[in-house]
């Protein structure tokens, strides 16, 4: 099994700044792997053509970094604010070797794999194209059903409905041998640093809202499988309210890599020496 150099990141929201960053670290530093978690776009539905441009400037400084450093992969995946009407347009980007598209997707390099997720458990938010109940059909205070809400794809009225994040991860598992997977999921583990919320003292028709919101499912997953690693986004101010960004579940290291202030969160790590990965905030290249 070979040890990759990786650089993590996650939660983009299609910012200039941030995607300038990352370009220019993967230039300068050559990393076999760039991945990135999800919420990659632009905020708003957006339309076809705007996002094409987007991706399309986007693709351009894939290819410089590629030309650049030779060897470097971009893994990618959406996350719950990116319209899965634009996912035809990753998938392209795939098909034409400038990146590997991993939502429920396995590529295997040097007798490693990476797998990815996109879905989230229901958030309060409108747009449900990446989100799924969790364990159960059950949505927390203050949020949304998955039945309800904003699709720009439609889905079976009985997929809405039964389709859950537990069920999706029984088919993940058999893609690869976890022990030597790194599994991107845009959402992170529940009841853990990782997926801590400022919703201390919040309150929606007189109840609590919850603090911990990540999924159930996949803390399970991560437990039950021993994954080499996994890597989380999704919620921007939990690193800055616990103090942690990595966690153990088990054998397994878990990463996040959100964040909620200027710059990016720079997530750097060698898949053979996990305990020595990093994690920088850079505003300015």
């Amino acid at each position: 099994m070979t040890g990759m150099n990786c650089i993590f990141v996650t939660d983009l929201h299609g910012k200039p700044d941030r995607y300038d960053i990352l370009f220019s670290i993967a230039e300068t530093e050559c990393p076999d792997w760039v991945l990135i978690g999800g919420d990659l776009l632009p905020g708003g539905y957006g339309r076809s053509g705007d996002i094409g441009e987007f991706l399309g400037r986007m693709s351009q400084r894939i290819r410089k970094v590629r030309e650049t450093c030779g060897r470097t992969r971009f893994f990618i995946i959406p996350g719950n604010d990116d319209p899965r009407v634009h996912e035809p347009m990753l998938e392209r980007m795939a098909n034409d070797g400038l990146i590997e598209y991993v939502q429920q997707k396995c590529a295997t390099f040097g007798g490693l794999s990476v797998v990815g997720y996109s879905f989230v458990p229901p958030s309060p938010f409108l747009l449900k194209d990446w989100e799924k109940y969790d364990v159960s059909r059950f949505t927390g205070v203050g949020c949304v059903s998955p039945e309800e809400g904003i699709r720009t794809v439609e889905v079976t009225p009985e997929e809405a409905r039964y389709s859950t994040i537990e069920k999706d991860l029984v088919e993940l598992a058999k893609l690869s041998d976890p022990g030597s997977t790194v599994y991107m999921f845009h959402a992170p583990p529940s009841d853990t640093p990782l997926d801590r919320t400022a919703n201390d003292g919040k309150f929606v028709d007189h109840a609590p809202a919850d603090i911990h919101v990540g999924s159930i499912a996949i803390r399970r997953f991560i437990e039950k499988t021993s994954p080499l690693l996994t890597l989380h986004g999704h919620i921007h101010e939990s690193v800055r309210l616990t103090g942690d960004w990595r966690v153990k579940l088990g054998k397994s290291h878990s990463f996040g890599g959100s964040h909620d202030g200027p710059g990016l969160a720079v997530v750097r790590f060698s898949t053979d020496n996990l305990d020595n990965a990093t994690r920088e905030v850079v505003t300015h290249r």
